[in-house]
This record gives C-alpha cells, sequence and structure tokens, in this order.
C-alpha cells in the first residue's frame, strides 16, 4: 500500500521527529525533498549525533541545502513548495516569521500547500524551549535518574506528523482549503504517558509492578522479562514454577513475586527459553 503516491513534501524539519516522519511518509509512497541549511550554518544536527541514523533516514529523499536568511535560499526554497503539497517545518513560530515562512505568509504565496509544523509545547508554548526527555519530564515518564531507554516524544511525535500528512492528503482529495495543522512534542509525550496517566504502569498498577506475572526477574546468567499477566499464562508460569499462585487475584499477593522471584533465580536462560517455546510462555530472556 503507498497511500501517498503521488504528493511531494518538502521539509524543513531537523534533528529527529522531523526526518523519522519523513523517512515513513517516503515509505508510504511520498516524493521526499529535504532543504537543510548550509553545513557552515550548522546543518542538519542529526549529522552530528548519528550519521548512520541521518542515512538511514535519508534514503531515497532529496536533499538540498539552502541559507533561507538569503534571497537565494528563498528562491531555492520557493522553486520547491511551487510543486509541493505538504510542507514539513519544525522551527518556532517565531522563526519561521522571521524567515517569511509563517502560515499567512505561506498561504498567500501557495494557497493549496498544507503546512505541518512540529513544535515543542502546544499554543504560546511552541515557544518554549525543550527536547524529548523535557517532555517526558513533564508527563511523569522520568523516574530516578536514569534516561528513558529511547526518543519516546519524538518518535511518536513523527507517528502523529505522519498522520497530519495523511489527514491533509484526504482532506485534499475532499478539495477542502489547505491549511495548517500543529504537532507538539510535548502532546506526543502525553499520548505516550497515558497508561501511566490510567494508573496501569504505577507501581500498584498490573503492568508497573503489581502482578507477580508481568515482571523483570533474575535468572542464573541473566535476566527474564516475563508477561504471564492473563489468567492461563498465570497459571502455566506457576505451574512450571510448581508454586501455587493460580489466576489474576493470587498473582498480586508479596508471596507469588517471592516465590517467582527465588524460583527464577535458580534457572539458567536455556532452560527458561526453551520453557517458554515448550509452554507457550511470555518469556523473553536477556544477558
Amino acid at each position: 500500500m503507498k497511500p501517498l503516491k503521488g504528493i511531494r513534501i518538502v521539509s524543513l524539519a531537523l534533528n529527529l521527529p522531523g526526518p523519522a516522519a519523513l523517512m515513513r511518509c517516503r515509505a508510504l509512497g511520498a516524493t521526499c525533498v529535504k532543504v537543510e541549511p548550509l553545513a557552515g550554518g550548522g546543518g542538519d544536527p542529526m549529522r552530528m549525533y548519528k550519521p548512520e541514523a541521518y542515512a538511514v533516514m535519508h534514503t531515497g529523499i532529496r536533499t538540498l541545502t539552502a541559507d533561507l536568511k538569503t534571497p537565494q535560499g528563498h528562491a531555492t526554497l520557493a522553486k520547491e513548495l511551487a510543486k509541493a503539497d505538504v510542507l514539513l517545518t519544525s522551527f518556532r513560530p517565531s522563526a519561521l516569521k522571521r524567515l517569511g515562512l509563517d502560515w499567512l505568509a505561506l498561504h498567500k504565496h501557495y494557497p493549496a500547500l498544507w503546512q505541518v509544523a512540529i513544535v515543542g509545547g502546544e499554543g504560546l508554548d511552541a515557544e518554549v524551549a525543550g527536547h524529548d526527555l523535557t517532555y517526558l519530564a513533564e508527563n511523569g515518564l522520568v523516574t530516578g535518574l536514569d534516561l528513558p531507554a529511547t526518543l519516546f516524544a519524538d518518535m511518536t511525535g513523527s507517528l502523529l506528523t505522519v498522520e497530519a500528512v495523511l489527514s491533509a492528503v484526504m482532506a485534499k482529495s475532499k478539495k477542502n482549503v489547505a491549511s495548517l495543522q500543529t504537532v507538539a512534542l510535548a502532546r506526543a509525550a502525553q499520548y505516550v504517558a497515558l497508561p501511566r496517566t490510567w494508573g496501569l504502569t504505577t507501581n500498584d498498577g498490573a503492568v508497573g509492578g503489581a502482578h507477580a506475572g508481568y515482571q523483570i526477574y533474575k535468572c542464573k546468567d541473566g535476566r527474564a522479562a516475563v508477561a504471564a499477566l492473563e489468567p492461563h499464562f498465570a497459571a502455566r508460569l506457576c505451574e512450571s514454577a510448581g508454586i501455587e499462585g493460580v489466576g489474576n487475584a493470587p498473582m498480586l499477593r508479596l508471596e507469588a513475586k517471592a516465590s517467582l522471584k527465588r524460583w527464577f533465580g535458580r534457572q539458567t536462560r536455556a532452560y527458561l527459553d526453551a520453557l517458554a517455546s515448550e509452554r507457550d510462555l511470555p518469556i523473553y530472556t536477556m544477558a
């Protein structure tokens, strides 16, 4: 399925959310062009952070450079926008206005062009400095001093951006007037945080540590991620471990967790892998 086949997207979006979204749009069939600042002006920071990631995200995407503070740079961008259906941006609204690329100016010159603007916060908070880590912290997704395992807000924001592009294309097919759609990374983090907001992943939640069958246990030579949440999985796990704890209610008791902790501590990864396959148990072992 290539729902974006025939759609031309121009992107000015840098770092991770914009390029990740453009990568997905390319996979969905869109013709994609990226216009970056000149290398002397910083270019896309992702080139510096992780060139390999930059290369993956820009495969199949035509990349141009332009200094948008100059008439020549504006001319380069204008040539691309004249043929585009959607423009992706990731600058603060004030920065876009300084460059003459705010929505009112864009819509005046390119009335059929849709804009999907990736920003940090919503409304006035779009001008507040922030990054993935601060948006996650704002939504209760940073615990202790450890950094999150991945960039949840950025990657979720990239998918919401693709969703906005698809919405624009659907509206365009119905001859709706082009408009500006905003994707706030803080809202993306809020969406990712919903299971925690609902109490599912807090310490007293079933998938936050309260259920003995949904845990990380130490084993003899590593760790085991155990997701025996449903009653039939929990019963099969307890039977395999030779302990009592059938059903969800007993699995919420501390003694069930203590019994399973002792049992897992005596097992090897090889044994647990074989057991998971033989008994159809959701267990994944890690070094």
